[in-house]
């Protein structure tokens, strides 16, 4: 949700949860509000989960294959990310919500990609029914997915509710447009959570003074550099995303 600006996102409206109150309005930088007050006015194709504690949804600009949102439901969810996670069990229970959402975001990776990764093939062979296992042989782990899963805030987040980006590492989507966009989940603009709570001294309570967005893109698989031309990069993510489904 960081940096979308080229696509503002439109007005919604949310019917009350009362007959007899008005529909409530939420718009531009306002407009995730709309899913904590009323998630149940969703369908499941935005609404992943919802409880009392967060909700979870895919983000309408994808950043990566797949990315969704763990919005917090509490009065903090309006403070900026790194003082509301000053709150030790505020973040708690965000990271514990956030986890959860890891794990659905790792098994749809799992169901869009595990039939061409290497390292999930024994796994599919006997899912597939090529494969018998022996009594008491567990079903074989195969790739770790979780650990292609990244979560975290942006230093300086463009939407004014609290929002966790839960996203898989690939950073291939249509809807990455720009270096700007890029550089929000590569550098260290894009925060991780388990580095809260900051330092008091952490620069990147600061994001402006350092420059990420603006800096020089580089692969982030490979490491290769390429200066300010994201056409040349987005071509080169191509190709390694092809490798990273194949792993």
């Amino acid at each position: 949700t960081e940096l979308m600006r080229h696509k503002s996102r439109k007005t919604t409206t949310v019917p009350s949860s009362s007959p007899h109150e008005k529909p409530i309005v939420f718009e531009g930088r306002r407009g995730l509000g709309a899913y904590t007050y009323n998630p149940a006015a969703f369908p499941p194709s935005d609404v992943i989960f919802y409880n009392d504690t967060a909700v979870a949804v895919n983000d309408l600009y994808p950043k990566s294959s797949v990315h969704t949102l763990l919005l917090p439901r509490s009065e903090r969810n309006l403070l900026h990310p790194v003082d509301a996670f000053e709150d030790a069990a505020f973040l708690a229970a965000t990271v514990a919500e956030s986890e959860k959402l890891r794990k659905l975001v790792a098994k749809e990776l799992r169901r869009r990609y595990g039939k061409v990764s290497k390292l999930d093939q024994e796994r599919e062979r006997v899912l597939n029914g090529e494969v018998e296992l022996a009594d008491g042989e567990e079903l074989p782990k195969g790739r770790d997915w979780e650990s292609e899963v990244m979560m975290g805030i942006h230093a300086h987040p463009s939407m004014s509710h609290l929002h966790v980006h839960v996203l898989s590492v690939d950073r291939y989507s249509e809807c990455m447009k720009n270096r700007a966009h890029y550089n929000s989940f590569t550098t260290p603009f894009f925060v991780p959570l388990d580095a809260f709570p900051l330092a008091a001294d952490d620069p990147r309570r600061d994001p402006s003074e350092a420059g990420y967005l603006s800096q020089d893109l580089k692969c982030w698989r490979c490491g290769a550099g390429f200066g300010r031309s994201f056409a040349r990069l987005n071509e080169h993510l191509a190709v390694e995303f092809e490798a990273w489904k194949k792993i």
